[in-house]
């Protein structure tokens, strides 16, 4: 797949958080309708580059344009004209849990409305049958009505991913959105998440720590390790064992080889002998 226009550009991106640095000199550049994984244990720095494209961090240096706008310079309604083109998906769902399913979708467009909105009644009718239309395309529809606390898991990070998609977004960021899931609802998860991005050109930036799931859905993968860019290459054709030869090589100690075999399990049977040599 060709990916033409550029929708995002980081250059030379450095975050500090006092004596931490957090990211060190990451560049890269993601193209319309691309869907690339940012791929790292613990602490590489992956939240915090997705916090810096969506405006909620200030770079140290460096900069980060976003569907061409420099996103560091904006602020009060321009920024959040900005924000309004970008979904976010969180790992822990980020849902209301005793309202209803498709109230929490439709909170997804109160960018888009004046004055707070108490209740379903409180939104216009259009917008409620677009939130309706959200749920069935997530396979939620029954549930419109039912409390979302009482979801499995699975289900409510669907109900997010609609939330989301009530922005009409261009560019959809996800931050560990499976890691508290099991392993099916994972799956289904991801799927669901490039045929959206499939069929509405979306560009996402999705964070990941299992190289599985990121080689099967990714078009690219971007691998993070303490805040520096280690790795970044097409997916297609991308072993497993590939990923954790370079984790293994950049990795400066016992215990992060260790974490690196927890997290990153499963490379034909890699052990720490192999990843040292």
């Amino acid at each position: 797949m060709t990916h033409s226009n550029t929708v995002l550009r980081v250059d030379g991106l450095t975050k500090q958080f006092g004596d931490t640095t957090a990211l060190s000199d990451v560049s890269l550049s993601v193209g319309t309708g691309e869907i690339v994984v940012l791929l790292g244990l613990s602490g590489s720095g992956k939240s915090t580059l997705l916090r810096h494209i969506n405006g909620l961090e200030e770079p140290t240096a460096g900069a980060v344009e976003v569907l061409g706008q420099a996103v560091p310079q904006l602020s009060g309604r321009k920024l959040r004209e900005l924000r309004g083109r970008i979904g976010f998906i969180f790992q822990q769902f980020e849902l209301v849990g005793p309202l209803s399913v498709l109230e929490n979708v439709l909170s997804g467009s109160l960018g888009t409305l004046r004055g707070p909105r108490l209740g379903l009644f409180s939104y216009p009718r259009d917008y409620k049958r677009r939130a309706l239309e959200k749920l069935e395309r997530v396979g939620l529809l029954d549930r419109a009505y039912q409390r979302a606390d009482t979801l499995s898991g699975g289900q409510q990070q669907r109900v997010a991913i609609a939330r989301a998609l009530m922005q009409n977004p261009e560019v959809l960021l996800a931050d560990e959105p499976v890691a508290s899931l099991d392993p099916e609802s994972s799956t289904q998860v991801m799927s669901l998440i490039r045929e959206i991005a499939a069929d509405d050109g979306l560009t996402v930036v999705c964070s990941l720590h299992q190289v599985d799931l990121a080689i099967s859905w990714a078009d690219r993968i971007v691998g993070l390790r303490h805040g520096e860019l280690v790795l970044d290459m097409p997916a297609a054709g991308l072993s497993k064992a590939e990923v954790m030869e370079i984790y293994g090589r950049v990795a400066t100690s016992t215990a992060e080889l260790s974490a690196v075999e927890n997290e990153l399990r499963g490379a034909r049977g890699l052990d720490m002998a192999e990843l040292v040599s």
